[in-house]
């Protein structure tokens, strides 16, 4: 009998290196653990996260879920090579949706996949996810990192995640009430958040032959570091006015801009108008319009064009929400109102005239 003494071959050699998967579970956990709530139960490890839901706070607890992704804004991360800020674009693409039904986000799960796992990267990318958790409030009570040696190149990852939250069943924001008359208040956005990336990416990279490491003069900072501003977390300044105000409707302004986002919380028979010229506007977005000769209509139903949320009140409240927003130095503008109609979003002033 011979003895065969070759190696075998192994999960690392097909691609898969589970040492590095445990290292970046060690590398991140630190972070995760600053996100707990009291309501978490056990550690980083288990096959399941365990959050104990405190129902003696809730009449009718309704659990309110949401699922997003950050698109082919990942792209200007992989050129940039800059990680640090879309674990953020994760968490606020998910806990800003559930947060416009009212719903105070309680806990995150992220979903990381890759051709090659750098347990650097991976760490610095849940760190990010770690941070806007905290923020808002929710705790990051479990994830996966899945090594897909084949599928995704070297480098290459991509990145999903899960927020789950809780509202109380009489508070639940479905924009049912909203009536003609009623007033629309803007938050102001960061940026480009994280939607309309493949026209940014099709302006910049195509058409303009441009850099993320060109410096434009009238942005102040280098293109990738202005297409890389993370998306603004809403949690922190609207959970206080939805306690304190009857808020009708809230709107996410994400993919489908003004157009495709605000009909979604409108009851039949009501139209929006907005007053295009009562926010500042972002020079990123007269840039990309000019840039690539985009149509105005066609921005605004792409790009956030610097409102990120739209709070709906009655013409009553309107002045007081903006003034408690004022008293604490929260930027937020009266930008339309409702008006009788057949559904449509009607824009006016700046490029859009009078």
């Amino acid at each position: 009998m011979s003895l065969n003494n070759n190696k075998g071959v192994t999960y690392r050699d097909a691609g898969v290196d589970i040492d590095a998967g445990n290292r970046a579970v060690e590398l991140m956990k630190a972070d995760v653990r600053a996100t707990y709530r009291k309501e978490v139960m056990g550690d980083i490890g288990g096959f399941g996260g365990l959050f104990a839901l405190n129902i003696a706070k809730y009449r009718e607890p309704v659990l309110v879920s949401g699922t997003d992704g950050v698109g082919t804004k990942l792209r200007i991360a992989l050129m940039a090579n800059k990680h640090d800020t879309i674990g953020q674009d994760v968490v606020a693409m998910s806990v800003n949706d559930i947060l416009v039904q009212g719903a105070e986000p309680l806990f995150f799960l992220d979903y990381i996949a890759v051709g090659k796992l750098e347990p650097e990267q991976v760490a610095t990318i849940v760190s990010g996810v770690a941070r806007a958790c905290k923020e808002s409030g929710c705790a990051l009570l479990g994830g996966e990192t899945a090594e897909m040696a084949g599928f995704y190149a070297a480098g290459d990852y991509d990145i999903a995640g899960f927020a789950v939250g809780v509202a109380e069943k009489s508070k639940l924001i479905t924009g049912q009430t909203i009536r003609p008359g009623d007033r629309l208040i803007g938050l102001p956005s960061t940026g480009l958040h994280s939607n309309g990336f493949s026209l940014v990416r099709k302006i910049c990279f195509d058409i303009k032959q441009m850099s993320v490491e060109d410096y434009i003069p009238s942005l102040g900072c280098l293109l990738g570091d202005e297409l890389l501003k993370p998306t603004r977390l809403y949690p922190k300044v609207c959970l206080p006015l939805i306690d304190k105000f009857t808020i009708k409707g809230m709107v996410h302004i994400t993919g489908g801009g003004f157009y495709d986002n605000i009909p979604r919380v409108m009851p039949e028979g009501c139209n929006v108008e907005i007053d295009t010229a009562s926010w500042p506007e972002l020079p990123v977005f007269p840039l990309l319009q000019q840039w690539g000769g985009v149509d105005w209509p066609e921005m605004y139903r792409t790009f956030n064009m610097g409102i990120g949320m739209i709070l709906v009140v009655g013409a009553g409240e309107a002045d007081q929400v903006l003034a408690y927003l004022a008293e604490n130095h929260e930027p937020a503008y009266l930008i339309g109102q409702v008006t009788e109609g057949d559904g449509q979003v009607l824009l006016k002033g700046g490029a859009f005239g009078e």
